[in-house]
């Protein structure tokens, strides 16, 4: 089997479709949220806590001197991502969550019961005959 053959094979699996759509859905959905926390959260949080623009939160940690840009930890920033991480992870949370309920109700829903065997529904015919006459 020629190697190009067996990628196109893997390649079309459903499940490896499923997680490059999932992928590219996901990559999207992180971009919203970035915006969100950058754009909409984080200003009013600034505001609220005296003006701070939380990514100007920095700590130099070496000065700059001449050419040499500074050395900073840029903690505003980090703070921001874990603020995204933790918007993205309750997302999932709930999606997996709603996907769990409805599992959930699908399996109680009540099976229909098992056909009798065949010698069983043979002995209620014979039954019902007998209770004719």
């Amino acid at each position: 089997m020629s190697m190009v053959k067996e990628f196109r094979e893997f390649a079309m699996r459903g499940n490896v479709v499923d997680m490059a759509v999932g992928i590219v859905i996901g990559a999207a959905f992180g971009k919203i949220v970035t915006s969100f926390v950058n754009d909409v959260l984080m200003p009013p949080i600034g505001i609220a806590l005296g003006g701070v623009d939380f990514s100007d939160l920095v700590v130099t940690l070496k000065e700059a001197s001449g050419e040499v840009t500074a050395v900073t930890l840029n903690y505003g920033s980090f703070i921001q991502t874990v603020i995204d991480f933790i918007i993205i992870a309750f997302a999932i949370f709930m999606v997996v969550k709603a996907m769990n309920s409805l599992k959930k109700k699908e399996e109680e829903k009540p099976a229909a019961p098992p056909a009798p065997p065949a010698d069983v529904v043979l002995l209620t015919e014979i039954r019902d005959l007998l209770k004719k006459d």
